[in-house]
């Protein structure tokens, strides 16, 4: 079960994303597990990493637990981000 939960979260903020929800993905309160099969291997840390980072790209909030409870205290948007500005701030960090 928790091997597809990565998956599974994935598919609940895309799908919460294309009904309209503002949504966030909380990094510390989530995690992977490492996998290795014919089309290669990747650790734990590499598969939370991307996904927080295809989660920002366009469908949520990728946020920490502390920064999660200052966006509710202060009741503010966490910052979102788009596919358009996150390739274009990955070329620059070159």
């Amino acid at each position: 079960m928790f091997s597809n939960f990565i998956g599974l979260l994935g598919a609940t903020v895309i799908e919460a994303q294309e009904r309209g929800f503002e949504t966030e993905f909380i990094t510390d309160a989530t995690g992977s597990l490492p996998y290795a099969n014919e089309a290669g291997k990747a650790t734990a840390e590499e598969i939370h990493r991307i996904f927080s980072v295809v989660m920002q790209s366009s469908f949520a909030a990728t946020i920490t637990t502390n920064e999660w409870i200052n966006v509710i205290e202060n009741n503010k948007l966490a910052k979102r981000s788009n596919i358009y500005l996150s390739n274009q701030q990955a070329k620059i960090k070159k």
